[in-house]
């Protein structure tokens, strides 16, 4: 049975604490995929629903003392009740800022799963690669070895993205050629990524890893039958055609056009 498939029969509750840029887009995403989104962020609350929740997602896209506070209290529930965490470290190595909360973040955790870009990753476990805002900048790295550094060095699943995205676990490593450059055009792509991940380690069982591979390929598939689909009409109709094939792609359809590979 596909992660895809687990995925949509059990509906997995997931918290996320994101940003507010992207917060509507990743619940209807979310929705769409067949998970259930919690958007929670209340010192009050976030143990509470994190403890109920398959996965937390937590993302620093805009930052603040409250939203720190937070991810802490929501990440300490979850490595207490042994649900899973992803960190997207929006903008990791832009501001000083928020490479310090990022470096508390992973060494006051246990994270699950880090997802970013090469230099967010890069950065988060201080590597130096250049950053502009929260995009990657140039770079002579080698983008494996840097996600392999990372899933070792923080004891988690490292995941790069770009062009190609790679998912390890510092022993396997896998490729997903899946995606379009038009993801690049809509605010929150990536952040919708790491809360479908997020999403995928809800009913990874014994396979985290496997799971994680599963949904960056299965995103990109979705990503590229919603470009071909919208390819005269630009980004806004892509962001609203992604949002049907995360919901409408089966696991038939996807198994045939997914492109994953172990290096």
């Amino acid at each position: 049975m596909s992660f895809i498939t687990k995925l949509r029969e059990n509906n997995p509750l997931i918290h996320n604490i994101t940003n507010i840029v992207v917060t509507n887009f990743t619940a209807n995403g979310l929705l769409a995929l067949g998970a259930s989104p919690f958007m929670a962020d209340a010192h009050e609350e976030v143990a509470d629903v994190a403890a109920m929740s398959g996965a937390v997602l937590i993302n620093i896209g805009t930052l603040n003392d409250h939203a720190i506070k937070a991810m802490l209290l929501a990440g300490q529930s979850a490595n207490k009740h042994g649900v899973p965490v992803v960190l997207d470290p929006v903008g990791a190595g832009a501001t000083a800022y928020r490479t310090e909360v990022t470096h508390r973040l992973v060494s006051e955790l246990k994270i699950t799963a880090l997802r970013g870009n090469v230099a967010e990753v890069a950065n988060v476990i201080g590597e130096k690669w250049s950053i502009k805002g929260v995009d990657a900048g140039a770079g002579d790295g080698d983008h494996v070895e840097v996600a392999q550094k990372a899933a070792k060095k923080l004891g988690c699943i490292a995941i790069v993205t770009g062009k190609e995205d790679i998912i390890t676990d510092g022993n396997k490593t896998y490729i997903a050629a899946n995606g379009h450059p038009i993801l690049t055009k809509v605010t929150g792509t990536g952040c919708l990524l790491s809360s479908v991940v997020a999403a995928f380690l809800a009913v990874a069982g014994d396979s985290p890893l496997e799971a994680a591979a599963e949904a960056l390929s299965f995103y990109g598939v979705a990503a590229e039958i919603a470009a071909a689909k919208t390819a005269e009409q630009g980004p806004g109709s892509f962001q609203i055609e992604l949002l049907n094939q995360l919901s409408l792609l089966t696991p038939e359809e996807y198994g045939k056009l997914s492109r994953i590979r172990e290096v």
